[in-house]
Parts: structure tokens; C-alpha cells; sequence
């Protein structure tokens, strides 16, 4: 009897664990062997996407994405965070802005060695000297990069000199820094507006409808650009209010809020890098942002003939991510096991 009933609760575990993610034997990030096709051919890419900001739900928003890109596209996945002392996930950690002494941490960086595509989202952190320099060998690499909403000012210094001259991670690497809320901050969404001399682009294969309840950022002085390394995909047009029918604020231009990047570090090699100043954990409850970075990573790995406008964006699992903000008592945010994000 007591082997028939072990059976049978070893077989619901097996059910209710889904197949694409390890057991518990690296708690402090998540992994996601990505499903292929028997017939597949060729290494599999490794992608490694870093949760660590304080507002807009990163900590939700990458496992998503992880196991979307698992699932779906085959690419191995490995999740990581910005933990606390107990080794929980913390968003609710304080900057250097609001506490000289605060630092952050980040295990398995470490695992960007062996990386082929790095999509960060991160927030005004300071990494201990061994931690972001795993960062910087892999942005000075030349291999491909996708950065997410606040990661244009995700580090608050950034230790990376190229002949002699020290770079900024925001406006040198992605092409853009965050300069102020164009849009009402919390109180105006993002209609997106594909760029017609781009709409070919393999980026925008299949994205259409995309909207966002965060507010467009100002990346350039008024009357500036992008960089001319910089190619503008989907521009952000500020809305009144956050609803997806919300009528646009003509007071205010619409402003590139997607782009691609080249950005050549010591290697000589250029990097494929992709940014989107969308992608609050609740933006990317748009099934064409989904795609637009799903499509991103395919062309980041230089696998753009790969990329379908019918291939699934789909959730893996439940995805009901909290509202963005700092009111973590009210919102519910509060440190957690890295095991609840599975």
C-alpha cells in the first residue's frame, strides 16, 4: 500500500513539475532546458536574463520570458536575481541614493562566461567589484546584449574603460540613458507605433498592437537623436491616461522607445545589442512586445531566419504580475524565495 500511494504522489509531483525546469539544485537562480524538436541540429543558445530591479516587476517579468524562450523557441534559460542576505529575492532593497552603504548581489553572474545572449533588467544597482565585473567582460565580448526598461541606468558605477576612456553602460553601450518621464510617471501608458521605413525588420516580424501601462522615457536632450549607431524600431506616443483606448497626449511627441544598437567593445567584434524602454512586468502582458523581444533574441544570436509571425508567444503557466511602483506594502511586494518564481 505504501508503495502504490509513494507512486502515486511521485507521479502528480511529476506532472505538476513542469518538464522544462531543473529541481531545486541551484536555489538561488531559476534554469529552463529548452524543449527542441527531436530532429533539431546544433548547439543550443544559453540565455541568461538578470531580474534586478526595485519597480517595475523584473523578478515576475524574466522567469516569464525564460520560459516563453524555453518552451517555445528551445534556447536554454537561466534566471537570475538580486537577492538579500537570506539569499531571497528583494526588491524592496534600497540604492545608494537612499543608503550610502547599500550594495546588491547577484549570484551565478558568473554564468555569463558561457552566455550567448545577456537580457538584463536592472535599477540603480552597485555590484561588488567581482560581480559587475562579469557583466563588463561579457559586454566587452561582442556578444549580443537586450536591455529592458530601466537597465538604460541600471548600475550605479560601472567600471568599464575602452582606450582610456571610461563608457557609460546607458548612453555608449544601448544608446540612450534615461533622462526624465516624457510621460506622466504612473499616470500615462504607451501606445506603440511601428517605424514604416522599419516595419521589414526582423524585429518587427508579426508586432503590431503594442501597448504598454508605462510611461515613455526621454533618452536624448529635446531637438536631439539617437546615436547614428542606433536604428529606431517603435516609437512611444504618451497616452492621457492607462488604458489601452486611452486618446494620445498630442501635447507630446511620440519618442523612439525601441531600437537596435551597435556597440564594438576592445574585441573589435561589434555586439548586436537591442533596447526597449517598455517592459514593465504588466507591459509585457502585450502579446506583440512579447514578440518583439522574442524576436530580439532570435537576432541578437544572429538567428533571424528563425523568426515566425506565428510562432507562440504564448504563457508558460500563470503570469498575473503585480502592479509596478514603490509602494511595496500596498503592492504586495515583499521578498521571496527564489522558488516561487518558477
Amino acid at each position: 500500500m505504501k508503495s502504490a500511494l509513494l507512486l502515486a504522489v511521485t507521479a502528480l509531483l511529476a506532472v505538476e513539475l513542469p518538464a522544462q525546469e531543473t529541481a531545486d539544485t541551484e536555489p538561488l537562480w531559476l534554469t529552463y532546458a529548452g524543449v527542441r524538436p527531436a530532429d533539431a541540429e546544433g548547439r543550443t543558445p544559453h540565455v541568461v536574463l538578470i531580474a534586478a530591479d526595485q519597480e517595475y516587476r523584473s523578478e515576475q517579468a524574466m522567469p516569464m520570458l525564460a520560459k516563453i524562450l524555453a518552451t517555445h523557441h528551445g534556447f536554454d534559460c537561466t534566471v537570475l536575481f538580486s537577492v538579500n542576505d537570506d539569499g531571497l529575492v528583494d526588491p524592496t532593497l534600497p540604492i545608494k541614493w537612499e543608503n550610502k552603504e547599500a550594495k546588491h548581489h547577484i549570484p551565478g553572474l558568473e554564468k555569463l562566461a558561457d552566455a550567448d545572449l545577456m537580457i538584463l533588467f536592472s535599477r540603480l544597482i552597485t555590484l561588488p567589484d567581482d560581480e559587475v565585473q562579469h557583466i563588463v567582460d561579457y559586454v566587452d565580448s561582442g556578444k549580443p546584449l537586450i536591455a529592458i526598461r530601466t537597465a538604460n541606468h541600471g548600475f550605479l558605477g560601472f567600471p568599464y574603460e575602452l582606450d582610456g576612456k571610461k563608457l557609460r553602460f546607458g548612453e555608449d553601450v544601448l544608446g540612450g540613458a534615461f533622462r526624465n518621464h516624457h510621460g506622466g510617471w504612473h499616470r500615462e501608458a504607451t501606445r506603440g507605433i511601428v517605424i514604416e521605413e522599419q516595419r521589414e525588420h526582423p524585429i518587427l516580424t508579426g508586432v503590431e498592437d503594442v501597448w504598454g501601462p508605462s510611461d515613455v522615457y526621454r533618452t536624448y536632450e529635446e531637438g536631439g537623436a539617437l546615436p547614428e549607431t542606433c536604428t529606431a524600431l517603435l516609437l512611444g506616443q504618451p497616452l492621457k491616461a492607462r488604458e489601452p483606448d486611452s486618446p494620445p497626449n498630442t501635447d507630446k511627441e511620440a519618442l523612439p522607445v525601441a531600437w537596435t544598437n551597435a556597440f564594438t567593445g576592445s574585441t573589435g567584434q561589434p555586439s548586436r545589442v537591442f533596447h526597449s524602454t517598455m517592459g514593465s512586468a504588466r507591459d509585457l502582458q502585450c502579446a506583440d512586445l512579447r514578440r518583439m523581444y522574442v524576436n530580439a533574441a532570435y537576432w541578437c544570436l544572429g538567428l533571424e531566419d528563425r523568426i515566425s509571425a506565428d510562432s507562440s508567444v504564448d504563457y508558460v503557466g500563470v503570469y498575473d504580475p503585480l502592479p509596478s511602483g514603490f509602494d511595496y506594502a500596498k503592492l504586495g511586494v515583499k521578498p521571496r524565495p527564489v522558488a516561487d518564481y518558477r
